[in-house]
């Protein structure tokens, strides 16, 4: 007979209000929630929904601006929304523990890592200084981290993201807790890094059947995580169930939306590329300065109404290419042309027209758009820079840019950034770049920080957008889902240097480069069994170098492709 599970941590009637317009609105309206010894429950569904407001009442905590205002939140017997805030707080980092979707915004800066790693063992007394830091290493070990016994003792700034992730779970396994809350801990990662944090995570559940929440908006990452999957959508529960039976059989109409929005993909469009590229990179070599080499020989062209994904691990190039292109980073050697012409180096020796010609849309809406500058300045100015508006015609081209974009003129032109979802603040970022009328624009990660269903809603625009104007795209990207949604071609690159281009469709067939085909088998599926299958097929135990097992080390071309 099987045992029974013991029930860790029991939700029931859980109601969260926030504070907005002088008055507490209900933001979680009656959620439940059970979680046994060794499960792992992942908590899915788009921006709102309530899921990391949820994933902090697990440790009986309510964000600024919120209150635990009903129901009841049981940790192993003890009722937290009942408990005293000492009692509360000395719980967590000792028996419930928290990772950060983003570890690099979290480590202090000034502090070795194995330093921050041994405060908690240390405050509350369960290790001395130098138990605490073996212990360290042996967690750094086992997460398969390079060099245990010193990584730690380098600061956060020196490890690579992937590195520094694995670090923040290791750091809260430093008391050995009954539960961990991982709030998006993979988002911002390239695909073979991800294999890497995903099998440390898993395995680190496994070996101390510790219990978890997995707080995530990738249903795929999800699927290898979690033993159940509970749904959530504007604060309310949609439905629960194990992952197997949810992956397989959704029963609610928005879990069917959720899963449905992983097949959007735009047509292939076989434009032809007679004539002149609009933007051509030739033979470019860029360092920054004082530093080494980071672009070697790279050359690939971008017609008008295409859009090329630029695609590699962190590390690999993409976002220094697109800074040569733009002239904020001049070429050691080589040149970018415009219309067969070149571009000056610098962004300072281009003329205006020229600055105008390429604009760009960045990774995080939250830090690209100024908060204390309302969304009609932050759209009108580039109008103004670059055609010279003024007065009522300035407002009727930034109505005009709000109806591109989707969003009502009159609801949005005097509102602020902090007023906007994420997805909005996309939005207007995407308008402020048409609002110079370029012919080409630098995509940079645009939807990674976005749930499923806005990102595709994005996508959708910016595939409308091109279309309408005849728009020229570099997308740069670490998601090959998104490279099969938007691409028309595709550059792959590794180290610096273009390993591999072509044609969408092409590019997605075998026989591939080794790193293509690297990247290519490292994108999560619909299929509980496809990281552990993966693992296994790349000669991994269980956490380890998942991303070079595959490769030949004796390989040139592809050595060192793990993050």
């Amino acid at each position: 007979m099987t045992k029974k599970k013991e029930v860790l941590l029991k939700i029931r009637d859980l109601k969260i209000q926030g504070y907005s317009d002088e008055t507490w609105i209900d933001i979680i309206k009656g959620v439940d929630l059970t979680l046994h010894r060794g499960e792992v429950m992942g908590l899915i569904g788009e921006s709102g929904a309530g899921k990391s407001t949820i994933g902090a009442a697990c440790m009986g905590y309510a964000r600024d601006g919120t209150r635990i205002s009903e129901g009841s939140i049981e940790f192993d017997g003890m009722e937290l929304t009942t408990a005293s805030e000492s009692e509360r707080r000395a719980l967590r980092g000792s028996r419930i523990a928290y990772v950060a979707q983003s570890a690099a915004a979290s480590f202090n800066p000034a502090h070795k890592i194995i330093d921050q790693h041994t405060e908690a063992p240390l405050q509350y007394r369960l290790k001395k200084r130098l138990e605490a830091q073996e212990d360290a290493m042996d967690l750094y070990e086992r997460l398969r981290l390079p060099n245990p016994q010193e990584i730690g003792f380098r600061y956060p700034h020196q490890v690579s993201g992937g590195q520094l992730q694995r670090a923040m779970t290791a750091m809260a396994m430093a008391c050995r807790p009954d539960l961990i809350i991982f709030d998006e801990p993979t988002t911002a990662l390239d695909v073979t890094t991800q294999i890497e944090v995903l099998a440390a995570i898993r395995d680190i559940v496994e070996q101390f059947n510790t219990a978890a929440i997995y707080i995530t908006h990738d249903l795929a990452v999800v699927a290898q995580m979690a033993d159940t999957i509970k749904v959530l959508l504007k604060g309310e529960e949609v439905e629960e169930a194990s992952t197997k039976e949810m992956l397989d059989n959704p029963k609610e109409d928005y879990t069917k939306s959720l899963w449905a929005v992983r097949s959007f993909e735009s047509p292939q469009r076989y434009r032809p590329k007679d004539g002149v590229p609009l933007i051509s990179v030739r033979n470019v070599d860029a360092a920054y300065t004082g530093g080494e080499k980071v672009l070697d020989d790279v050359s690939f062209d971008i017609y008008e109404g295409m859009t090329v994904a630029v695609v590699g691990e962190s590390g690999s190039g993409k976002s220094t290419t697109a800074r040569v292109i733009t002239g904020l980073l001049p070429p050691m050697k080589g040149e970018v042309l415009f219309k067969g012409k070149p571009f000056p180096a610098s962004y300072r020796d281009r003329t205006k027209d020229q600055l105008r010609q390429c604009q760009m849309i960045y990774q995080m809406a939250d830090t690209a758009l100024n908060p204390k500058v309302r969304i009609s300045e932050i759209i009108g100015r580039p109008a103004a820079f670059y055609s010279g508006l003024k007065g009522v015609a300035l407002k009727n081209r930034v109505d005009e840019l709000l109806d591109l974009i989707e969003l009502e003129p009159s609801q949005y032109y005097n509102r602020y950034p902090p007023e906007l979802s994420g997805g909005q603040k996309q939005r207007i970022g995407i308008a402020r770049a048409l609002a110079a009328e370029p012919t080409f624009i630098v995509c940079d990660e645009v939807t990674s920080a976005l749930d499923q269903l806005v990102a595709e809603g994005i996508l959708r625009l910016l595939d409308r957008l091109q279309n309408e104007m005849n728009l020229a795209y570099m997308f740069i990207t670490h998601d090959l889902a998104t490279v099969r949604s938007i691409a028309d071609e595709v550059v792959v690159m590794q180290h610096g240097k273009v390993v591999e281009q072509g044609p969408k469709d092409e590019m997605f067939k075998p026989p591939h480069h080794p790193y293509t085909d690297l990247l290519l088998s490292s994108v999560p599926e619909m299929d509980p069994n496809w990281l552990t299958t993966l693992l296994e097929e790349r000669g991994v135990d269980n956490v380890g170098d998942a991303a070079s097992a595959r490769i030949d080390p004796n390989d040139p071309k592809v050595t060192g492709a793990n993050a």
